[in-house]
C-alpha cells in the first residue's frame, strides 16, 4: 500500500518558547510541516524555520485565518506540481499541550481507509492537572452534549489535535476565521456524513499563556462562536 502524504498545519501566535519542542517531536512519517505565524510579536517564525518547518505569515489574527492560509498554500502548491497533493492533513497546536508523537495513531484509521476524520480526544485520565481551565471544561462539555442530543453525534471533545482526509476537508468548505474552526469541522463532518472516530490522547499544561482560555474575553468569545455554530446548524436541520 502506498504511504499517504501527510501534511501538518500548526497555527502559532507568540509560541517562541514552545514551537521548537513541538516540531522536534513530530514523527518522521510526516511529509511537510507548515507553521502559520499568526501576527506574532516574538521569534516564533524564526525558531520554526530553524526547526525545519515551512513558515507562512497570516497577519489577520485568528485560528481559522491561519488554517485557511495554509490550505490556500497547499492548493497553489498542487497547481504547480500535482504530485504535491496531500492525502491527510493534521492540525496541531503550537503550544506543546498536545503530544505530537500521537500523530501516528491519529492518521492510522485514515490511512487504512476506515475513517475520514479522527479527533484526538482529551480524556480526564490522561490529562495533566490544570491543563484545561474550568471554563474550557464546561464549554467543551456543553458543546459536545448539545451535538450528541441535537445531531446524534458521538463526539466527546473539540480537541484541536486532529487528522482529516484532505479531499474531505476541501469538501467541507471551511469558513470560520477564529475560534469556531474545530466545531465547524465537526458539524460539517456530520452533515457530509463523514466517517469519524476519536482516539484518547494525553494533554498537558501549555507553555505560555493561552490566547483563548488565558483571558476572559477569549473564553467568552470562543463560547459564543462555538454555540453560534451549533445553533446555526440546529436551525438548518
Amino acid at each position: 500500500m502506498t504511504k499517504p502524504k501527510i501534511v501538518v498545519i500548526i497555527p502559532a501566535k507568540n509560541e517562541a518558547q514552545a514551537i521548537g519542542h513541538v516540531l522536534d517531536e513530530i514523527p518522521k512519517e510526516v511529509n511537510q510541516i507548515i507553521v502559520v505565524d499568526n501576527a506574532s510579536s516574538d521569534q516564533t517564525a524564526a525558531i520554526a524555520q530553524n526547526h525545519g518547518a515551512l513558515v507562512l505569515t497570516e497577519s489577520r489574527s485568528g485560528y481559522g485565518y491561519a488554517c485557511k492560509r495554509a490550505l490556500n498554500h497547499l492548493k497553489k502548491q498542487e497547481q504547480l506540481n500535482p504530485q504535491e497533493r496531500p492525502d491527510i492533513i493534521v492540525f496541531l497546536d503550537g503550544d506543546y499541550s498536545d503530544y505530537p508523537e500521537y500523530l501516528s495513531a491519529l492518521v492510522a484509521p485514515i490511512s487504512a481507509k476506515e475513517c475520514d476524520l479522527v479527533i484526538g480526544a482529551r480524556v480526564p485520565e490522561l490529562m495533566e492537572k490544570g491543563a484545561m481551565t474550568p471554563p474550557q471544561r464546561f464549554g467543551n462539555w456543553l458543546a459536545t452534549f448539545l451535538m450528541r442530543h441535537l445531531f446524534q453525534a458521538n463526539y466527546s471533545d473539540l480537541g484541536p489535535f486532529r487528522a482529516i482526509a484532505y479531499d474531505q476537508l476541501l469538501a467541507l468548505n471551511m469558513t470560520d476565521n477564529t475560534y469556531g474552526w474545530t466545531v465547524e469541522m465537526q458539524l460539517k463532518a456530520l452533515k457530509h456524513k463523514l466517517r469519524y472516530t476519536e482516539i484518547p490522547v494525553p494533554y498537558r499544561n501549555r507553555i505560555g499563556v493561552s490566547k483563548v482560555s488565558g483571558t476572559v474575553k477569549g473564553v467568552v468569545f470562543a463560547g459564543f462562536k462555538i454555540l453560534g455554530w451549533i445553533f446555526k446548524y440546529t436551525l438548518k436541520s
